[in-house]
């Protein structure tokens, strides 16, 4: 039987790393049956974008389903209602509110045999209404980060003198 050996990928190194450090948090479990990578300054910043408790919800539940890039989540109402504990109508009409705000865009996805699947959710609007404080954060993290490698580079050295039989040197 031959083995097959892989050069590591510093992607997925980085990436295996992460999933072990957030199984120490959560344990593996948790960790096995599922996780979703989100942005903190959504959550930071939720109130200044008029986002409530559901609104939410209701995007980290679709971020739930987003795993690459250019396949967007299509999970239908029904399965978010279901999940958070909402009537069908009301995610309707908090995903419509977050559309008309600008934030989620819906894709229609029409089927020949079965009138229309689920719709598939976007997020450009979020992630351009959310750049600007992003960016903002990554600055102040900068500065931050370089006022202490400034401080601690101008730190002085305390002097030390010897001492020889009680004397000083």
């Amino acid at each position: 039987m031959t083995k097959m050996v892989k050069k590591a990928n510093p992607k997925s190194s980085a990436a295996a790393q992460a999933v072990e450090t957030n199984e120490k948090k959560w344990g593996k479990t948790l960790m096995a049956a599922g996780w979703t990578a989100f942005p903190n300054i959504i959550l930071e910043k939720q109130q200044t974008l008029g986002l409530d408790a559901v609104d939410m919800n209701i995007i980290l539940y679709l971020s739930t389903y987003w795993w690459e890039a250019d396949n967007k989540p299509f999970p239908s109402k029904r399965t978010i209602a279901e999940a958070i504990g909402l009537a069908p109508r009301t995610v309707q009409r908090r995903i419509a509110a977050l559309e008309g705000h600008g934030l989620i865009r819906r894709e229609f996805r029409p089927d020949k045999d079965k009138g229309n699947k689920s719709n598939r959710y976007h997020f450009d609007g979020l992630i351009a209404e959310v750049e600007g404080f992003a960016q903002e954060k990554v600055e102040s993290i900068e500065a931050r980060r370089s006022a202490e490698a400034a401080r601690k580079r101008s730190r002085k050295r305390p002097q030390l003198k010897g001492i020889r039989g009680g004397k000083q040197a």
